[in-house]
């Protein structure tokens, strides 16, 4: 896992390109982080009728407070941004995670969720063409085959669904902030690591976060939270916000951006398989065959690509 001690780059460019065999120990916290993404679906459901902003602006304050806590007691250094890192973890904070949030929330206002869901399973193949070109990079075709496949896995595990022209159009929009949440970070991974791109964007994502719920929904609007969202909110900072996110990021620096899109089609399965846990969904055959196909194109994007 990287951290501030890594080797300082120019700013928008990776130090060195990822290895052709990515290490199984990356890989794992990837699947990890992606995991843990797509079996928070039933928690995140249990926050539909608390108010947005100020239950997700609670969220990432604790999420920020407990990687200021880890990070202290693991002796990590965090450095603070300089001139344009700024740029990219504000975007990071208000793209990858505020923007997202409004997207998928008024997505499924206008759509059923699995266009959403499909739509944002379409990310392999966006971070697997413009990661790699924010390396330096010219993309590898067999990644982007691999893409392809796993995109078309986790449409499969998801199902399609009715949208209008509102409802399309915000579910395009979840897909490009849940690509930016990965490529904002490349350029400023080499000098913060993994840690320091996910505090600095957790609190700045907070800081928006709470300007949105006073402005929106009012000071007041905290005090709605019942007992059973201050539990989901507490598993959603924890384990999907500051665990995931070291995790995921770390991945980022070691795998590359390009392939590590990749193992965002863990997460359609991950919830697909929390589902059949937890009893309340029983996947079908084509549910069945798309985490198939997923587990296929993880197999040729990671462990043949460049080999």
């Amino acid at each position: 896992m990287h951290t501030s001690t890594a080797p300082r780059a120019t700013p928008g460019i990776t130090p060195a390109a990822a290895p052709a065999r990515p290490p199984v120990r990356s890989l794992v916290a990837g699947v990890t982080a992606m995991a843990l993404v797509g079996g928070s679906v039933g928690v995140s459901h249990t926050l539909v009728a608390a108010p947005l902003f100020t239950a997700q602006a609670v969220r990432y304050v604790v999420a920020a407070l407990v990687l200021v806590a880890l990070a202290g007691l693991l002796r990590v250094p965090v450095v603070r941004p300089r001139g344009r890192e700024w740029l990219w973890l504000v975007g990071i904070a208000a793209i990858g995670l505020v923007l997202f949030n409004v997207a998928v929330v008024r997505g499924v206002a206008h759509a059923e969720p699995a266009v959403v869901a499909v739509a944002v399973a379409c990310v392999p193949v966006l971070i697997g063409v413009v990661g790699p070109l924010l390396e330096r990079r010219s993309p590898q075709r067999q990644v982007l085959l691999a893409a392809v496949v796993v995109t078309a896995g986790g449409v499969l595990v998801e199902g399609a669904g009715h949208a209008d022209a509102a409802g399309v159009a915000w579910a395009a929009v979840a897909v490009l902030c849940e690509a930016g949440f990965t490529l904002l970070a490349v350029p400023v991974l080499a000098r913060h690591g993994a840690w320091g791109v996910s505090l600095h964007s957790v609190w700045l994502g907070a800081v928006l976060l709470v300007g949105l719920g006073l402005v929106t929904e009012g000071p007041g609007a905290v005090l709605g939270l019942t007992a059973g969202d201050w539990v989901a909110i507490a598993y959603l900072a924890v384990l999907v916000t500051a665990v995931a996110f070291v995790l995921w990021y770390s991945t980022v620096a070691a795998v590359g951006s390009g392939r590590v899109g990749l193992l965002t089609g863990v997460a359609p399965v991950a919830a697909a398989l929390t589902g059949v846990a937890l009893g309340t969904r029983v996947p079908g055959p084509l549910v069945w065959l798309g985490m198939a196909v997923v587990v296929a194109g993880l197999a040729v994007g990671l462990w043949r690509a460049g080999s």
